[in-house]
């Protein structure tokens, strides 16, 4: 087991700051009925989701509900197919296995210099280069015979590598039984390859084996489809690659507390080569309905409260009619607070940072995370309910924190 990250945020809150707590931790439960957490995919940078959860379960806010796409479904396997008090050891454990250790026994003038920007750039583009020839740990390979050489049909004939050592991972440190009981509820999505439709897979419709998760972070032409009850599923990134609009327009509607923890962020520079335009069109392309998805939401939740307002104002005699029943059915004043957590790319991480599976970059990733959820759990008013009529409200400490 790898030794623990960070103990502590190196930034300390201002002394100027009226609304930032001195520490991350909670005494109390905030005032909603539902803790969600909601995880977007990522590859390599997943591990900030990790660090995400450990300042979470420090903070004592455990999720009633765990979402995931892709690298995110792998997360939140981890988190909702373990105890409590085993879920930051089995996340850190995962992320050691799948990523290549740091050389040991450097000079330190060496060290020293693999800290420098430059530097650091050209040894993430060695591992990403790496991981593509050799793969990543007991997470996929390569194919001994490249796919344009199998009989079309076959599934060796589709992908470039192999993920069945992902599923051996899955096994050893996963509990299906446990996210099958319903203590937490776990929804991952994927997409039908044959329809091109988007598919949840829920323990309140679903029995979940780890089929369900590599279908959730099977990415073509890379990773082969996964079959499902007789259909074949891709990654779920390739429609939404984040499970938000399942968790708060699902079939429940609850007060929701919904931590979204992103690993693409929407803003950034432009960019001056080919390698930063790549990486620039994957954070737009994989963020982008995010951002949609959240606007939609607070609009449908200005229209529900204002049809909550309606009925209290008409007379019982006009409220009759399928129509009105309908109306009714979409008609309430739930509230949902979306707190932000999204990774910001060190501007050395370039278009291969997605499948750059270093031990050096995963600590990094994981830290981050870590880092910027303790920050954001200082202040109050990110887990405080919305108090204005559309009763949905956002927190994001690069926009909202003040610290």
């Amino acid at each position: 087991m790898m030794q623990e990250i960070v103990q502590s945020a190196d930034d300390k809150p201002s002394t100027a700051m009226q609304s930032v707590r001195k520490s991350h931790h909670q005494t109390e439960r905030p005032q909603f009925e539902s803790i969600a957490l909601v995880l977007q995919g990522g590859g390599a940078l997943g591990a900030f989701q990790g660090g995400v959860y450990q300042a979470l379960a420090e903070a004592n806010l455990t999720p009633d509900w765990v979402a995931g796409i892709s690298i995110g479904a792998i997360n939140a396997a981890l988190i909702a197919g373990n105890a409590p008090e085993a879920r930051v050891d089995k996340l850190r454990a995962f992320w050691e296995h799948v990523t290549t250790p740091v050389i040991v026994n450097m000079p330190d003038i060496v060290k020293a210099f693999w800290t420098g920007d430059m530097a650091r750039g050209y040894l993430n583009q060695f591992n990403a280069w790496s991981a593509l020839m050799r793969g990543a740990p007991h997470f996929f390979e390569p194919r001994p015979i490249p796919p344009y050489l199998h009989p079309p049909g076959t599934i060796e004939a589709t992908s470039y590598y192999d993920t069945t050592a992902l599923r051996g991972t899955l096994e050893s440190l996963v509990d299906f039984d446990r996210i099958n009981a319903g203590e937490m509820r776990f929804s991952v999505g994927a997409v039908n390859v044959r329809t091109g439709n988007f598919a949840y897979f829920d323990t309140k419709t679903h029995t979940i084996r780890p089929e369900h998760i590599l279908a959730s972070g099977a990415l073509p032409p890379g990773f082969p489809p996964v079959e499902i009850e007789g259909e074949l599923y891709w990654d779920g990134g390739l429609v939404s690659n984040t499970p938000l609009q399942w968790v708060v327009s699902g079939d429940t509607r609850q007060d929701t507390l919904a931590f979204q923890v992103d690993l693409w962020s929407a803003r950034g520079e432009a960019p001056h080569d080919m390698p930063e335009v790549i990486g620039r069109q994957k954070e737009i392309q994989y963020s982008s309905r995010t951002r949609a998805g959240t606007d939609q939401f607070k609009t449908i939740q200005r229209v529900r409260a204002a049809l909550a307002d309606l009925f209290e104002k008409l007379p019982p005699s006009e409220l009759k009619g399928e129509d009105i029943e309908l109306l009714r059915s979409i008609a309430d004043r739930k509230v949902y607070k979306i707190v932000q957590l999204i990774y910001r790319s060190k501007h050395y991480e370039r278009q291969s940072k997605d499948y750059e599976f270093s031990r050096l970059s995963m600590q990094d990733h994981w830290q981050a995370g870590y880092n910027d959820a303790i920050r954001t759990l200082r202040h109050p008013e990110a887990l405080e309910r919305p108090i204005d009529r559309t009763g949905c409200g956002t927190f994001d400490l690069g926009v909202d924190g003040r610290d």
